[in-house]
């Protein structure tokens, strides 16, 4: 489905330095042709739009290689242009392209190709194009961080395989598409494996077929729309069991695939995700995926939000790899994985950024879920000593905001700052249950939707009553954190905003001597009568924002 408006990229934290690292390498200026057409709805691709993705593909452990084809259906949107863009990366080859029955021509230029089409095609027509491929795709060398292909084995010796592909791309192990504000409306996926394996992938299974020649096709189907990174095989030796989830429409199929030897141990951990999904359908709406079912798949690698199939690989302990991100403690008391990865499933796969660039819609959302979690838990306190305790991850290099176009997600601090931005934004608002609302009517309004991230700030600043234009573009921006600079002079305290953008407007809670005040400062000084002289002032903690003393 071609969602209306233009994510991708990363994913998590590096473990030796806890900073972002992204699939995608460029410094800003560094950009090519491949770029943009990966980031661009070129001409090639603008006259058409995807409808579903019917996949079929063995893989060969030992050779590492991948064979198969993509029927892609596609509704006609206007006047075919002479070719249609169907993207590929370099390591695997198109072999042929078939329509209505007959074979087409087609040219590669780096990681597209740019198939020849009749254009007598019929406005608003369905089609259905067959691309048959083969090759030995990228290698994922330090999956999540570096994408492609996963080839690993597990403890017992058996192939273990998967897909990492967020901000390089799904076009690195099938052919499609690749742009994520065009989401098929549904999917299927046949994989072709051996008999000793089993094959799993996104929403619900449909059929198991042994071949006789020592091999098994396993298909699985979703209904719903789906991003094309999110569509991912997972090839192991998988034990599964299942779980009902009473939530807000019904009954949800929990379902739960680990190596064979990591049962019971998951049995035990896996026990958060009714947790999770408890407190998130409260903050933020049902769950968007009941029709597909949720999934935890222990995959090999740290995790990825792969939409009712999330990757999990946590080793089953509490924490990030066993620490806490927010240096409080609060972060060992639940599994990070498990938590900020189905997060997604509301903040990235339910609402999906048009452009890569608007990646901080995934994840300032998804890290603030994190934040939530521990609420629900542990109450609101510690959720505020979590969300202030991450603060010192913020690096404040580059902006949060990538540029437009080129496939370039922002800096690492969508993370973090997105985080505290967000819970500052709450505090504004400072009625929690009206901030609930807004998450809830966020995923309601865009329900299965692609967005710019625009509408995000418009919805907010709407549906609070409270014009955050500025607040955003301070915190998305720019890398300066704004400093309140204030004066004590007797029962007066003066202040002003600094070291932000023009029209910065913030409003703050403050403190002084025991009398809680609301101030609204500008870059102009303001003043503050308070009840006894030289009394202490302070900024309420939960605004990530800095003071200055200034005489």
């Amino acid at each position: 489905m071609q969602k209306i408006k233009s994510v991708a990229v990363l994913l998590l934290l590096s473990f030796c330095s806890v900073q972002l690292f992204s699939q995608l390498t460029h410094q800003p200026g560094e950009f090519t042709r491949a770029d943009t057409l990966r980031g661009t709805i070129t001409p090639e691709r603008s006259w058409w739009n995807v409808t579903k993705y019917d996949l079929t593909c063995s893989f060969d452990f030992n050779k590492r290689s991948i064979a198969g084809k993509n029927i892609i259906a596609y509704q006609v949107l206007s006047t075919p242009t002479k070719e249609m863009q169907v993207d590929l990366q370099v390591g695997l080859d198109i072999d042929s392209v078939i329509l209505d029955g007959k074979s087409l021509l087609f040219r590669r230029d780096g990681n597209a190709y740019f198939v020849s089409v009749p254009q007598n095609q019929e406005i608003k027509a369905i089609k259905n194009i067959i691309v048959y491929y083969h090759g030995i795709p990228r290698p994922a060398i330090r999956p999540p961080w570096d994408g492609g292909v996963i080839w690993s084995k597990d403890k017992s010796g058996n192939p273990w395989i998967s897909v990492a592909c967020q901000g390089l791309g799904a076009s690195v192990w099938y052919p499609c598409k690749d742009h994520q504000s065009d989401e098929p409306d549904s999917a299927s996926v046949t994989m072709i494996v051996p008999d000793t394996l089993v094959a799993v992938s996104n929403g619900r299974w449909r059929s198991t077929i042994k071949n006789g020649d020592g091999t098994t096709a396993y298909t699985w189907a979703v209904t719903n729309p789906i991003n094309n990174y999110n569509i991912i095989p997972y090839i192991g030796k998988y034990a599964h069991w299942h779980e009902d989830f009473a939530g807000e429409k019904g009954k949800l199929d929990c379902d739960y695939w680990v190596l064979d030897y990591n049962l019971d141990k998951a049995k035990e951990q896996f026990k958060q995700a009714a947790q999770m999904l408890k407190c998130f359908e409260h903050w933020f709406g049902p769950y968007p995926f009941y029709e597909d079912g949720y999934k935890l798949v222990e995959a090999p690698h740290l995790g990825m939000e792969h939409q009712s199939a999330v990757a999990y690989g946590n080793n089953f302990a509490n924490g990030y790899r066993g620490t806490d991100l927010s240096e409080t403690g609060w972060g060992l008391k639940w599994d990070f994985i498990i938590v900020h990865e189905s997060g997604h499933e509301w903040f990235g796969n339910n609402i999906t950024s048009n452009d890569v660039a608007d990646m901080w819609v995934h994840e300032s959302f998804t890290n603030y879920s994190e934040t939530i979690f521990v609420t629900c838990e542990f109450g609101k306190e510690a959720g505020n000593d979590y969300v202030i305790g991450t603060r010192s991850r913020i690096q404040n290099k580059l902006p949060v905001q990538g540029p437009y176009g080129v496939n370039q997600e922002g800096s690492g601090d969508m993370y973090y700052k997105g985080g505290n931005m967000i819970h500052t934004i709450r505090q504004v608002i400072n009625d929690d249950e009206k901030f609930r609302k807004i998450l809830r009517g966020l995923n309601e309004k865009f329900y299965h939707k692609t967005v710019d991230g625009a509408d995000v700030k418009q919805y907010i600043s709407k549906e609070a009553g409270i014009d955050f234009s500025k607040v955003f573009d301070q915190y998305l921006n720019n890398v300066q954190i704004p400093v309140l600079e204030y004066k004590i002079e007797g029962r007066k305290i003066t202040y002003r905003w600094t070291n932000c953008i023009n029209g910065f407007d913030l409003p703050l809670k403050v403190k002084a001597g025991g009398t809680e005040y609301w101030i609204k400062p500008t870059q102009k000084w303001k003043k503050l009568k308070v009840k006894q002289p030289g009394t202490e002032f302070l900024v309420d903690r939960n605004f990530y924002v800095e003071t200055k003393k200034v005489n």
